[in-house]
């Protein structure tokens, strides 16, 4: 997938899971399924995945490849990335440490849809202006995945947040 098509799917999927906790209702939002997050708190996790990205991708790439180096190997397809980040899941990973949203209410809606949306689009600037070499030669840490070229990581953040909507949708259903 090239850096436009990279983008594209970033926005877009952005943009459905912030159209899909719009329109939930103040009892949508809070309503947990047994031992789940709220859909409230699916936001605020993904408010917290996107900006330690959105902030890296705002790094000098000198400063890049002094903290975490540059990559030793090809970067996965899109398809290899959410294989293993689904292999992970099956394993028993999960979100730890700052990814973990606290108890939230309906009132913070408004205020994280904005900041959301606000660093989807910081990020999808910094992506335009990366060059294709340099996303597949730096690399950054992810907590469950490990080294990630900064290609891999657009790939986990587009995909992170469609199996976030999953989860939502699938909590309002079974409500």
């Amino acid at each position: 997938m090239n850096k436009d098509q990279l983008v594209s799917l970033l926005r877009d999927n952005h943009a459905a899971f912030l159209s899909q906790i719009q329109k939930c209702s103040d009892a949508g939002l809070c309503y947990a399924p047994d031992g789940k997050w709220t859909a409230i708190q699916q936001l605020d996790h993904i408010v917290r995945s996107v900006k330690p990205v959105n902030m890296a991708f705002g790094l000098p790439k000198f400063i890049l490849q002094w903290r975490f180096g540059t990559a030793n190997r090809p970067s996965k397809s899109y398809e290899q990335l959410i294989e293993k980040y689904q292999g992970k899941l099956q394993e028993g990973g999960r979100a730890s440490g700052q990814f973990v949203p606290p108890a939230i209410g309906a009132e913070s809606k408004q205020g994280l849809l904005n900041q959301l949306s606000d660093l989807v689009n910081s990020l999808a600037r910094k992506t335009e202006n990366i060059s294709e070499a340099s996303l597949d030669k730096y690399i950054l840490p992810h907590p469950l995945l490990g080294k990630l070229t900064l290609r891999e990581m657009l790939y986990f953040t587009a995909y992170h947040v469609q199996h976030h909507q999953a989860l939502v949708e699938k909590g309002l259903v079974n409500r």
